[in-house]
């Protein structure tokens, strides 16, 4: 094609949409001047899915969730339509090339995920509400498809997993200091710092929960000798304002799961070996239970009560109070009716999904709270570890302790064998970060967001990726990037 007849169909393709634009303005039918943007990122998608992969983690921390009350569903705008779109890509390239990597495929981390989905779709199938269920294993498909396997392609070149890290912080950057403005507006109170993050985030836990996870990375670029000055300085800056936005978020599991983190840093500095760690947690649940009643009557004892100006201390020693705060109170009440739903059904469970439209009759009058609801509207069972039990059995609960333990026994491996320094420290950082989610996974759950999602999935493939990488003996022959 010549460049005069280029220029003569971009002429014309032009004028026809101009054309039509005019003719559904003058209608009042505005979106059909979202086409060219659709057909870009259309086009992205088959040309470049890494970079539209990259730029979905970007806008990640900025999507707002839309709802639409008439039925009954939720989506995050503009992110989740693009990871749907992705994940059909990604599988119709599947069947197109008819071949998987095997490494990653039968990596232990994929095949607990694997394990994961593929249970997940069996307990649909016996749900009790099999439309919730569907629609439940749908969503999780496409936010693992592409911030995990996806990803995986993405991390092979291992400059992309700093900007990974980097295009997700440069934007909750942006979140943390609009939600500081917000929050300096009621003098940092308590009770506004649960919305100063709205509408990107729909409660201060899970805006705390993200900032604890990349405080590690952060951390590891800011210190890093490796990297420019310049570069580290500006991590530095990032870093201050990451712990300023922890600080003021007031989330006890945030902090919380900071403290694990470094008990888990003085793990890996010590070398104790994850089955030990594994087995303390273990004796650890097995006095729970043996001596549940004598903890629950000291936890009542220790009555801690709200006010507008309580200290640092007094706010962690809140966690403790199971008697006044309404937070913790409804989180026992949530887990105790968790627990007698798993006792009707041990195995497959109620269905993904279901905890919230189901838990109502199991509840107790005398374990009910001032927030309590029969109605579901008030959210899931805060666990990402009693949720699945009550959902998808015991094999649901075993399937994502899978996930929690080849993943770490992944980092520990990169940590004490790889030959790099820089890979050793950059794979402490990544389990560090994820490290506090499973802490903070105990008692909530946010990975049904995307905004939780995409460090938490990511982060678990860049440990696969470099994984493998060592396994081949190619982390040497390209660095990480700043």
């Amino acid at each position: 094609m010549t460049d005069q007849l280029k220029l003569r169909w971009i002429m014309t393709l032009s004028t026809l949409f101009i054309v039509l634009n005019t003719f559904f303005i003058a209608r009042e039918i505005y979106w059909v001047m979202l086409a060219p943007v659709v057909l870009l990122i259309t086009l992205t998608a088959f040309i470049a899915l890494d970079v539209l992969l990259l730029a979905i983690v970007f806008f990640t921390p900025l999507s707002v969730i839309l709802q639409e009350y008439d039925f009954g569903a939720a989506i995050s705008m503009p992110t989740e339509p693009l990871l749907f779109g992705v994940m059909i890509i990604y599988i119709l390239r599947l069947f197109y090339e008819g071949k998987v990597d095997r490494k990653v495929f039968f990596h232990p981390v994929t095949l607990a995920i694997i394990f994961y989905l593929v249970w997940i779709f069996f307990t649909c199938i016996t749900s009790t509400l099999p439309a919730i269920s569907w629609k439940f294993l749908l969503s999780r498909l496409w936010l693992i498809v592409p911030f995990y396997f996806v990803a995986i392609h993405l991390f092979k070149e291992k400059k992309n997993m700093a900007r990974h890290i980097w295009l997700y912080v440069a934007s909750l950057t942006i979140v943390i200091i609009y939600t500081l403005a917000n929050h300096a507006i009621d003098n940092f109170s308590e009770t506004s710092a649960n919305i100063a993050m709205n509408p990107f985030y729909s409660d201060h836990t899970s805006y705390g929960a993200m900032l604890a996870m990349y405080l590690p990375p952060l951390i590891f670029l800011a210190f890093d000798k490796d990297s420019a000055r310049n570069f580290r300085t500006a991590s530095f800056i990032i870093l201050l304002i990451f712990t300023v936005g922890l600080i003021f978020s007031y989330t006890r599991a945030a902090w919380l799961s900071i403290a694990g983190a470094a008990a888990a840093l003085i793990m890996y500095l010590f070398r104790i070996r994850l089955i030990t760690i594994l087995a303390m947690i273990g004796v650890l649940v097995a006095l729970l239970f043996v001596y549940e009643k004598e903890i629950t009557i000291q936890l009542e004892s220790a009555r801690y009560k709200n006010t507008k100006n309580r200290d640092f201390e007094q706010r962690l020693q809140s966690i403790t109070n199971v008697t006044s705060d309404p937070s913790n109170t409804e989180r026992l009440n949530k887990w105790a009716s968790a627990m007698r739903m798993f006792n009707q059904k041990p195995f497959f469970g109620w269905g993904p999904g279901t905890f919230q439209f189901q838990y109502a009759p199991f509840q107790i009058s005398t374990e009910k709270t001032v927030i309590s609801s029969n109605f579901g509207e008030i959210g899931n069972a805060h666990s990402e570890y009693i949720g699945p039990l009550t959902e998808t059995g015991v094999l649901g609960l075993l399937s994502v302790l899978a996930i929690v333990i080849t993943t770490l026994l992944t980092a520990a491996k990169l940590i004490y064998r790889a030959r790099d320094k820089r890979i050793r420290l950059f794979a402490m950082a990544l389990s560090l970060g994820l490290i506090t989610y499973f802490i903070h996974g105990t008692l909530n759950n946010f990975l049904d967001t995307d905004k939780a999602a995409a460090p938490f999935w990511g982060f678990i493939a860049m440990l696969v990726v470099m994984d493998i990488s060592e396994s081949s003996g190619k982390n040497k022959e390209e660095k990480l990037a700043d």
